[in-house]
């Protein structure tokens, strides 16, 4: 049986909780694992492949945080930039990410 230098990880190895305002999420390229949606607000969010708050356009957007409570899984999508999380109106994030 060969042996391979890393296990596969399931899930994120980071975590950053209470996201309720836009946030770099990490200012590196990396992998986006799991939204989870704690408190649903008004109005979707979305997640950027980019390290800055402002300015981030369809262009560089991966992903849209509905604005239902739950989890949203996209399977370590991969970022060129970094990650940035830009909440609903009223939402309440926590977010997997490596």
């Amino acid at each position: 049986m060969p042996q391979y230098p890393l296990a596969p990880v399931p899930g994120g190895t980071t975590t950053t909780l209470d996201v309720t305002a836009a946030t770099v999420i990490k200012n590196a390229p990396g992998r986006l694992f799991t939204v989870s949606v704690l408190v649903a607000g008004t109005a979707a969010g979305a997640v950027y492949d980019s390290v800055a708050t402002t300015g981030n356009t369809a262009a560089n957007q991966i992903g849209v945080i509905a604005d239902v409570a739950g989890p949203i899984n996209f399977n370590a999508m991969p970022t060129a930039a970094g990650i940035v999380v830009v909440p609903g109106t009223g939402q309440t994030l926590a977010v997997s990410w490596s």
